[in-house]
């Protein structure tokens, strides 16, 4: 370990030594100290050493929120194992997907995810056994996650740097299947930094874990309390009511939200008596009529906005009440730039692709080198949304690109919005939608979902020879269908993933 490095594990020895008998977790009637929590990490550090992982191994955890969760987190970073932090909300196929996908040495599971897990083992011949974790009953072929406990060797020192991979969060789908986006120690440390910042955080302070902890944004926030030295206090799946309990009860003073979480907690506050006051902070995104509700209800509160992903974590924000509809300006880790399709900046005030420089942009996708590279083209990460500057360098999100999404006949890359701007240059197309579908010679073959214009007429073979004409022939559509109308977003966009439900496309 450098000179230079401070890892997740760090921040938990920091805090056993400076606020030992502080409340670091609480979960349920589990209260843990900071002192608590360190020892408890270390005894699981050594007990999945015993158990033959080390740095770099995967552990593939399907579960709800628990003080397990975390403890299997601190013990990751201190021994550099990597945790794959799986949706629970999947269906079986996903999870298989995902686990096989990066190839776990050992697989935690809630109780209500151990039937999925056993039919699911045997066809991925890297796990070696499987854990509980979390409340519920043990199941068959599962060790209790009490058993990793051990003493031995505790206290053991590991060499491991910030630049560590920690987890792995499937993300944006390519070519229908997700993406492992990998995050390493130092990523969630930067990000951490940037979280206390905005909310002031301190000791003092309490974040009320209603989100995931497969979710980077609930992980976020959870290390960022961590690194203020304060109490993470979190639910094992969000329920307004105990939410409201627990930012009574432990004084919550930050949380994350997406809708519809604080809609359903101002519905449930409405109709009872509950003391919210102690909040200060709430950041995610959710509409303004909520917002505007939450402020009313809660008017020592701020309620923070901005635009992220999980490649790159927190990338610009600031209080919704500052620059209304605005996604904020750059974190003080992150710089941005608009780019156009050259990566070429664009002027102030125009749209251009979202990409970042930043210690918190992730490592790359697991075991996608071809797609690490090209997000990471040029020396920016590419995020594949559209924004735009206003004078005063706030930034506004747009749209997302549709060149995220790559369509590849017989291994050439082609981007969907090519095709579609070529396709409305021809004055008979009013709208459309250019998705990839499964070919048997090709691979993928290009189609496209058309919209006629009012009292305009153009057949299939006459628009792919009109497009043939203008761009690369292995470019053109190989299948044309045309349609009423296209379905929309909230937003009024193109909803290009009901799009490909409606039409064969690799989803």
């Amino acid at each position: 370990m450098g000179v230079r490095d401070y890892t997740i594990y760090d921040v938990i020895c920091r805090n056993a030594e400076i606020y030992p008998h502080r409340d670091a977790i609480v979960y349920k009637e589990s209260r843990l100290t900071h002192k608590e929590f360190k020892q408890k990490c270390d005894q699981i550090a050594a007990g999945l050493t015993k158990a033959g992982i080390s740095k770099g191994d995967r552990m593939g955890v399907v579960a709800h929120n628990s003080d397990e969760y975390l403890i299997l987190y601190g013990a990751a970073a201190k021994i550099g194992a990597i945790v794959l932090a799986v949706n629970w909300r999947f269906q079986l196929d996903e999870i298989h997907y995902v686990l096989n996908d990066c190839t776990p040495k050992i697989v935690f599971a809630g109780s209500e995810y151990q039937q999925t897990i056993s039919e699911i083992k045997s066809k991925i011949k890297t796990i070696e056994h499987c854990y509980t974790i979390g409340a519920g009953e043990n199941g068959k072929g599962f060790i209790p996650f009490s058993q990793l406990y051990s003493d031995e060797n505790m206290n053991e020192l590991f060499d491991i740097p910030m630049d560590s991979g920690f987890v792995i969060i499937h993300t944006a789908a390519v070519e229908g299947k997700p993406r492992g986006a990998l995050l390493s120690q130092g990523n969630l440390i930067y990000a951490g930094l940037i979280t206390m910042r905005n909310f002031n955080l301190t000791k003092d302070d309490c974040h009320i874990g209603v989100l995931p902890l497969f979710h980077v944004a609930g992980l976020n926030l959870s290390i960022a309390m961590m690194q203020a030295g304060g109490k993470n206090a979190i639910l094992e799946r969000f329920d307004p009511e105990t939410a409201l309990q627990l930012i009574e009860k432990e004084k919550g003073t930050a949380l994350f939200n997406f809708a519809p979480i604080l809609g359903m907690m101002m519905d449930v506050y409405e109709k009872g008596t509950y003391d919210v006051s102690s909040i200060r902070h709430v950041t995610g995104m959710d509409s303004a009529e909520n917002i505007l509700r939450f402020m009313k209800l809660a008017p020592q509160a701020r309620y923070h906005t901005g635009f992220g992903q999980t490649e790159a974590l927190g990338v610009s924000g600031c209080p919704v009440d500052e620059k209304p509809g605005s996604a904020g300006k750059p974190t003080f880790l992150a710089k941005v730039a608009l780019l156009d399709d050259h990566d070429a900046m664009v002027p102030t005030g125009q749209p251009g692709e979202i990409c970042v420089k930043s210690p918190t942009v992730f490592l790359g996708y697991w075991g996608r080198a071809d797609e690490t590279a090209y997000t990471f083209r040029n020396g920016w990460h590419h995020t594949g949304d559209i924004g735009r500057f206003d004078e005063q360098g706030y930034l506004w999100y747009v749209k997302r690109k549709a060149q995220k999404e790559l369509i590849k006949p017989g291994g050439e890359n082609v981007y969907p919005a090519e095709v579609e701007q070529t396709i409305l240059e021809h004055e008979a197309v009013d709208e459309v939608c250019v998705i990839g579908v499964a070919d048997k010679k090709w691979g993928e073959a290009i189609k496209a979902v058309c919209v006629r214009a009012h009292g305009k007429t153009v057949e299939e073979n006459e628009l792919k020879e009109f497009v043939a004409q203008r761009i690369a022939r292995y470019k053109k559509p190989q299948i044309i269908v045309f349609v009423d109308s296209l379905p929309k977003n909230e937003r009024g966009e193109i909803n290009r993933d009901q799009v490909k439900k409606d039409h064969g496309g690799k989803y």
